[in-house]
């Protein structure tokens, strides 16, 4: 892109946003109004752009990004009334008489940066966030789905109030002038070594983070399972979610050496259904991204340390950058695709002698962003909530916990930190301000100089909530 000027358009945005404009119910309504209809009106022209960047299924385009976008903008319309409303709270005897509120506002201007790999959905999702909230917001696109940013900055453009809202397309040098600017919180989905070159810039500034990063996660497979179902979950969450390039896909499957043949033997039958014999030509399965990736997945299936680990799968077509749906079998903990996050279409199935094991080799890694348990075992499934630390957990399915809009979605540790979606996403990006109100009267002497026993007697009392002790102080009463 064209050369930009990030300090002029900072400039502009406080100007803005000190106008008050973004801060009323309806602007904010009127925004997401635009948006709900940019996704109705333009679906085939999205549609189109995520096939171009990723060969994206016409039905993963609409169910995994523009029906969850919808859903997003629909619940904040209907809820917006009530996310705004002041929430009154109990205050003490010390303040009485006096009431008390929370008062959500917004923060001011925000900086959005998205991801590649669900790039209408990631970058749209916070926007609304922070849309509702009242503030004035800049998305930047991910470059490496170029054919989305181009449609997402040209939509924006025509639906949105563009004094507030903004959309900088480009790659390293226009994020880097973006991180210069002091922005009131920033929002970045991607990868940990990016999140910390994020964090860098916003710690010059003091600027609040959000960041939805990712991780290793793991899926562990109990045998007390209907197995034909919990094959085709862990199917549609890896494969079925841009062929493995989700941040929530599972990166790993741990079962027990007895159970693990019928489950691989399950896995291979329901793979062959949903992907026939040669996946590399399915248009049911999404390319990896660029060839920066493909190579990046091959040097995983090229280490030394897993030859003869494939057990299914890993043909590859480097002219389509296709990679088909694979499975590996007890792989060293010290190879490379047990090392990083896989991020593609690569499935490790680690095996142990119980099931219960599984808990110490997911616990010696970071924590994930997601942790997936088929099992019917109530205490199992009661142990793996108790004991496994992730940013969500999904019990008998992958994935599913993001179409829950009451439950926040975001990461803890390495896979990152603060949350949203639903009131989550309003609340990221909103300050709740404390106000206390109170009247003239009740305006008790003891708070004020000179001090004196009985005053700190009376100030105790009331501390204590001891109606004796206030009666004791306040006539001079001693024992």
């Amino acid at each position: 892109m064209a050369f930009f000027d990030a300090a002029a358009m900072m400039k502009g945005l406080r100007g803005t946003y000190a106008s008050g404009r973004t801060r009323s119910y309806e602007w904010r309504v009127s925004q997401l109004k635009a948006l709900l209809k940019l996704a109705s009106f333009h679906e085939k022209e999205i549609v189109d752009a995520l096939r171009s960047d990723l060969s994206k299924p016409e039905l993963e385009s609409f169910l995994q990004e523009i029906a969850l976008l919808k859903e997003s903008c629909g619940l904040a319309l209907k809820e917006l009334h009530r996310w705004m409303a002041p929430e009154k709270v109990k205050t003490m005897m010390t303040t009485f008489p006096s009431s008390a509120e929370i008062v959500p506002e917004p923060l001011g201007v925000v900086l959005v940066i998205s991801a590649w790999n669900y790039p209408f959905l990631l970058s749209l999702d916070p926007v609304i966030g922070a849309i509702a909230a009242g503030n004035a917001v800049v998305l930047k696109p991910s470059e490496i789905a170029p054919a989305t940013s181009s449609v997402l900055a040209k939509l924006l453009g025509q639906y949105m109030d563009c004094s507030a809202v903004k959309v900088v397309e480009g790659a390293i040098p226009e994020t880097t002038a973006l991180l210069e600017q002091k922005w009131d919180k920033i929002f970045y989905t991607g990868n940990g070594k990016v999140g910390r070159i994020v964090s860098a810039a916003a710690a010059k500034h003091l600027t609040p983070l959000v960041l939805e990063l990712g991780g290793k996660s793991p899926v562990i497979v109990d045998s007390n399972v209907d197995l034909k179902v919990a094959a085709r979950r862990i199917i549609a969450g890896k494969w079925g979610c841009n062929n493995g390039q989700a941040c929530v896909s599972p990166d790993y499957a741990i079962t027990t050496k007895e159970f693990a043949p019928d489950l691989i033997d399950t896995l291979r039958s329901e793979l062959e259904k949903f992907y026939g014999k040669d996946p590399l030509k399915s248009n049911d399965l999404s390319r990896i991204v660029n060839s920066n990736h493909f190579n990046r997945l091959s040097k995983l299936l090229d280490d030394d340390k897993i030859s003869g680990k494939i057990i299914h799968g890993g043909q590859k077509d480097i002219a389509n950058l296709k990679i088909a749906p694979t499975i590996l079998l007890d792989v060293p903990g010290d190879s490379l695709i047990m090392e990083e996050e896989i991020f593609g279409p690569l499935l490790p199935i680690l095996t142990v002698n119980n099931v219960e094991d599984s808990f110490n080799i997911i616990k010696s890694k970071d924590k994930p962003l997601a942790a997936y348990l088929f099992t019917n075992n109530k205490k199992l499934k009661e142990n793996f909530i108790s004991n496994i630390s992730a940013g969500g957990l999904v019990v008998n399915d992958t994935t599913m916990h993001l179409a829950v809009p009451t439950l926040p979605f975001g990461g803890v540790g390495e896979s990152g930190m603060g949350a949203y979606h639903g009131k989550f996403s309003f609340d990221a990006f909103s300050h709740k301000k404390a106000v206390l109100l109170r009247s003239f009267a009740g305006d008790l002497s003891s708070r004020y100089p000179p001090y004196t026993p009985k005053k700190l007697n009376l100030l105790k009392a009331l501390v204590n909530g001891s109606l004796l002790g206030i009666l004791r102080a306040l006539l001079g009463w001693h024992d």
